[in-house]
């Protein structure tokens, strides 16, 4: 039985790893969004759902009494899923606009790594999700600053943090997606049509998650088969 943590799960690929994963009774799932409605209409029984906002504290307790009371203070995948979005041009983004970004995209991951980590061992892993518009020298696109540049970080936080922790684990990789047809992709090009799925994508996601700390560690692995 594997303990299976992931952000970001009220839609796009983080609801679809919840739906996928739950069909494999060998895992248990605590799934962490700012509503659990959407994984809760599920009804499936090895998933909780908890209502979680990474920049609150008193919701990181919440997850560390999770752990310890229900899965015998054992976490063996961690997935930082959520992300916020902002698609506005540089010259009229306010300070506050993008703390809020930061806070979810890179503050929260920061905060909500160090809350589980205790309860991981070396044979664990831990995912970041970042996307193409944060990898050097990739295209870029307008607007996308602040979710570009906070998304960045996180690749830069995957390489030092498996670094500290590569004589103990857990693992730590980074994926970088490409197009995949979500709310978020949506968002940031409206009318846009990905070629991936948010489906497809999430199965990948899984794989990796369970096979990929075989292999990798404080990798950044680019997902894409097309621009963005």
């Amino acid at each position: 039985m594997k303990n299976i943590i992931i952000t970001g799960t009220s839609r796009g690929i983080g609801y679809e790893m919840v739906r996928i994963l739950a069909e494999d009774q060998e895992v248990s799932i605590l799934a962490l969004s700012r509503t659990a409605q959407p994984i809760n209409a599920l009804g499936i029984e090895n998933v909780t759902a908890i209502p979680f906002n990474l920049t609150k504290p008193e919701d990181l307790k919440e997850v560390t009494d999770f752990v310890e009371q229900e899965w015998n203070s054992q976490v063996d995948i961690l997935v930082h899923n959520a992300g916020k979005m902002l698609k506005k041009p540089f010259e009229k983004i306010q300070l506050a606009e993008l703390k809020k970004v930061f806070d979810v995209n890179i503050f929260g991951v920061f905060e909500l790594t160090k809350t589980v980590l205790p309860f991981m061992n070396s044979n664990g892993h831990i995912v970041m999700n970042s996307t193409m518009g944060a990898v050097q020298g990739s295209v870029k696109f307008a607007g996308l600053s602040a979710y570009s540049s906070s998304k960045a970080a996180l690749i830069n936080l995957t390489e030092v943090l498996a670094e500290e922790l590569k004589e103990k684990g857990p693992a730590v990789n980074c994926l970088a997606f490409g197009a995949v047809q979500t709310e978020m992709f949506e968002e940031a090009f409206p009318g846009g049509e990905a070629p991936v799925s948010a489906e497809e994508m999430a199965d990948y996601v899984i794989d990796f998650a369970l096979k990929g700390n075989r292999l990798y560690n404080g990798k950044l692995l680019q997902i894409s088969n097309s621009t963005p």
